[in-house]
C-alpha cells in the first residue's frame, strides 16, 4: 500500500476489526472527532466526513511538506526540551546546552521518509487512542479498526466533488437514514448550516462552485443511486 504524500488529497476509509460496530452511541461519535481534531486536524485538511456504526469515510487533503516538517521539527524541539531540562539539572555549569542543541534540532532537514512515517504514524495514534477508550469501557481487548486503511488519492476535480457526494450519501446506501440532512454523525448538515469546526467550509464550497452546486451534486448523486436500488 502506497505511504501519504503530503499535499495530496485523498478517498480515507476504514472499517471495524470484526463484525461488530465501533460506534455504538453517542458518545463513541464524539470521541472519534475529538480525537480527530488532535491528531489528523494538524496535517490535513479534512472536505467531508461520515461515521457510520461500522465504519468511516473521509475527504482530506494533507498539509504541504513544509508544514509537516515543522510540525516534525517542533514535536522534536519539545521533547528535547523535557530531555534537556533533566540532563541540565545536573550539570549545572553548562547554563546554554538547551539552547545550543535546539538551534541544531531546527537546522535538521526533515526527509520524505520522516514525513510519510509522521502522517501514518498520526492515523495510527488515532486508532489507537479510540481502540483504548472503547475496550475499557465494552471490556474487550485487541485493536478496533483495521490496521491498514484504505485511501484513494484524488486527482481531479470531478472525483473530489463525487467523493464527497459519495461519503454524505454512506447513511442513506446503507439504509440507516433516508436523507442526506437526517444522519448527524456527517459533515452534510454542518455543511448546510455554515458552522463548521472540522471542514475547510470555505474552500469546500469555493471548490464546488458555490452551495446550489454542492447541493445539486447530491441530489445528482441520490438521483442516481436510487435508480440503482
Amino acid at each position: 500500500m502506497q505511504p501519504l504524500q503530503p499535499d495530496t488529497s485523498y478517498h480515507i476509509f476504514n472499517h471495524a476489526n470484526g463484525f461488530e460496530n465501533v460506534f455504538r452511541q453517542a458518545d463513541n461519535f464524539r470521541y472519534f472527532l475529538e480525537k480527530y481534531r488532535l491528531h489528523i486536524s494538524p496535517i490535513a485538511e479534512t472536505y467531508a466526513y461520515c461515521l457510520i456504526p461500522n465504519h468511516f469515510h473521509l475527504v482530506v487533503q494533507m498539509c504541504k511538506s513544509s508544514e509537516i516538517a515543522n510540525l516534525i521539527r517542533n514535536k522534536n524541539k519539545t521533547s528535547s526540551i523535557f530531555s534537556i531540562s533533566s540532563i541540565s539539572s545536573n550539570f549545572p555549569k553548562v547554563p546554554h546546552f538547551g539552547k545550543v542543541e535546539i538551534e541544531k534540532i531546527d537546522k535538521t532537514k526533515i526527509s520524505n521518509k520522516q514525513i510519510e512515517l509522521f502522517l501514518s504514524k498520526q492515523f495510527a495514534n488515532l486508532f489507537s487512542c479510540c481502540a483504548q477508550s472503547f475496550n475499557k469501557k465494552y471490556k474487550r481487548t485487541g485493536s478496533l479498526f483495521i490496521k491498514n486503511f484504505k485511501r484513494e488519492p484524488i486527482l481531479d476535480k470531478e472525483y473530489f466533488m463525487q467523493a464527497v457526494a459519495f461519503i454524505h450519501r454512506n447513511p442513506i446506501h446503507h439504509h440507516f437514514r433516508n436523507n442526506f440532512e437526517d444522519w448527524e454523525h456527517s459533515s452534510f448538515t454542518e455543511i448546510l448550516d455554515g458552522i463548521c469546526d472540522i471542514i475547510e467550509l470555505d474552500k469546500l464550497i469555493k471548490t464546488f462552485g458555490g452551495m446550489e452546486i454542492f447541493i445539486e451534486k447530491h441530489q445528482k448523486s441520490l438521483a442516481i443511486f436510487e435508480d440503482l436500488v
